[in-house]
């Protein structure tokens, strides 16, 4: 980094209010920490890319404070892996132009007071995530929805004690989600919710309801219909749900690139048809999109594994639709593992593949 200044040496014998400290200055006129341009520590701090040095930082003196306040807008507190809940609670009112903050655990630490505290002072923030948080309850979302209505993204997956009743809340206050990672949510992930998310959060574009085995038909129509860009549904494992919610998907979210339907074995034939038929139905809104003409338009990846009720008449029908469909190796995106009835399904490179061999000259003798 070149440095207008002259050559900074930086030399702190204080305590972090920077009474204490020195700066010595080759060149320049900086005789103390706080003659230190904010323009610079700015500079300084961008050029940071681990945040236990930029927390540590924090405390150096008021003017690096100061200028963490103003510019950091990034962090993860991830590699914390004990005390994560006090940390946040003693940096909140410090980081205040946070915009992404993610607090994934492989324990649980956070409790309901740390989420209230970024509630408070991080208004800006748009990227969270909380997944894994055990211990978390309705509080923390009822303190997001009043607080952070900017959030765009949330990661609440393993979240397992949050009500329907909070997220409906939280949906009718953020609603300019893009992004929610409800995985494993089984109380919080019900037909209610999903109504008030189709109600509210009419921007969102990816949905994880992994596992989420209270979600019937009534919740996902809910989304297709109120949610018309859509591009990434996850709905393994749940099991409720029939061909009617792939159908209105089908009908509706004409931007869906990926589904996953792993263990829906409620699913039939009639549902693989159905999105067949989308992209034919669907043409004229597809064309409208530069990205058509590539064919990246439609489904690109689907899971269907043990969606045992199939047939490979119908679900070849689905990959001959979707050209972004591939069974072939190394680049499954058509995964149909456990049925075992759908190994004659293959892709248009695979079939090519296949032939390339025996279309070649017999070698002369």
């Amino acid at each position: 980094m070149k440095l207008p200044l002259g050559v900074l040496v930086f030399v702190n014998h204080g305590g972090g209010d920077g009474d204490g400290g020195e700066v010595k200055v080759k060149g320049g006129g900086i005789t103390d920490w706080k003659d230190i341009p904010m323009e610079l520590l700015l500079q300084i701090v961008s050029l940071v890319d681990d945040d236990q040095t930029v927390i540590i930082a924090s405390g150096v003196c008021r003017g690096w404070r100061d200028a963490i306040c103003r510019g950091v807008t990034h962090l993860s507190l991830s590699w914390c892996t004990k005390n994560m809940n006090n940390l946040v609670l003693s940096l909140a009112p410090k980081f205040t132009k946070l915009q992404t903050l993610i607090l994934r655990q492989d324990k649980p630490q956070l409790e309901d007071n740390a989420v209230e505290a970024i509630a408070n002072f991080c208004h800006d923030l748009q990227i969270l995530d909380l997944s894994k948080s055990f211990k978390l309850s309705d509080n923390s979302l009822y303190a997001l929805a009043r607080d952070c209505q900017n959030l765009t993204k949330l990661n609440i997956s393993g979240c397992s004690a949050f009500s329907d009743v909070a997220l409906e809340y939280l949906a009718s206050f953020c609603r300019k989600l893009k992004v929610l990672n409800l995985c494993g949510c089984v109380k919080a992930a019900s037909n209610r919710a999903l109504q008030a998310i189709g109600r509210y959060c009419n921007e969102m574009q990816s949905l994880n309801l992994g596992w989420c085995d209270n979600v019937s038909d009534v919740g996902v129509m809910s989304l297709a219909y109120g949610c018309p860009d859509l591009r990434t549904l996850d709905l393994c494992g749940c099991v409720l749900i029939t061909d009617d919610s792939v159908i209105a998907l089908a009908n509706r979210c004409v931007h869906l690139r990926s589904l996953g339907l792993y263990y829906c074995q409620n699913i039939t034939d009639r549902a693989m048809y159905s999105l067949a038929q989308s992209r034919v139905r669907n043409k004229p809104a597809m064309w409208e999109s530069v990205k058509a003409r590539n064919d990246e338009e439609g489904l690109k990846t689907l899971n269907i594994s043990q969606c045992t009720a199939l047939t490979p008449s119908a679900v070849q029908a689905v990959c001959d639709t979707f050209p972004s469909l591939h069974t072939c190796s190394g680049r499954h995106s058509l995964i149909i593992s456990g049925c075992l009835n759908l190994t004659s399904v293959h892709c248009a490179c695979a079939v090519q593949a296949h032939r390339t061999p025996n279309m070649l000259p017999p070698s002369a003798h």
